[in-house]
């Protein structure tokens, strides 16, 4: 089932979404990677608070290349979710709401999400110029020393995305390999 839905994530929203879904996601969100959200942990560990408000908000793992004259933004294709897995209980436990990106997650990020009430979106990799499109805005935010992996706030119409493991830990690839085994 198409989904249209708009930023930020509430619980309510996010509740409705099963894996499976396919989603249009209007709105903002932020890119982060992997030096980011080690940077972003480290620095609360340390007692600093997060750069962005993580409370219903989505963290698309991507790192876009520059864009073009005249552009908004280069391609913008997901990162492997698993990089970030170390750190994202701690985000999901503080607030974050979604998270986008490619690939399984670990049992202790799905336990996260469990308990949060949150959802993990897979957008297609190597279609970061289709992506693109979709991007309307985007502007660092933060750790602009990182280059390509700085935080960015995006302003996205009709983003692309599938529900890969929904709040109840649904999962799309455990789900799509149970029905292939059963071919």
């Amino acid at each position: 089932m198409e989904k249209r839905i708009t930023t930020p994530l509430t619980k309510d929203k996010i509740k409705e979404l099963k894996a499976g879904d396919s989603v249009l996601l209007t709105g903002t969100i932020y890119t982060a990677r992997d030096a980011a959200h080690e940077r972003m942990v480290k620095n609360y560990e340390n007692g600093e608070p997060f750069p962005i408000d993580l409370t219903d908000n989505v963290i698309y793992y991507a790192g876009p290349c520059p864009a073009k004259p005249g552009e908004v933004i280069g391609s913008c294709g997901p990162t492997t979710a698993g990089r970030m897995d170390a750190y994202t209980p701690l985000l999901l436990d503080k607030g974050l709401g979604c998270m986008i990106g490619k690939g399984a997650r670990s049992k202790a990020v799905v336990d996260a999400m469990k308990r949060n009430t949150c959802v993990y979106l897979g957008a297609i990799g190597g279609a970061g110029a289709l992506i693109a499109q979709s991007i309307k805005k985007a502007e660092v935010v933060a750790y602009d020393d990182l280059g390509t992996e700085a935080i960015r706030r995006l302003e996205v119409e009709d983003f692309p995305a599938v529900v890969l493991i929904d709040c109840s830990g649904s999962d799309l690839y455990e789900i799509g390999q149970k029905q292939y085994r059963e071919i």
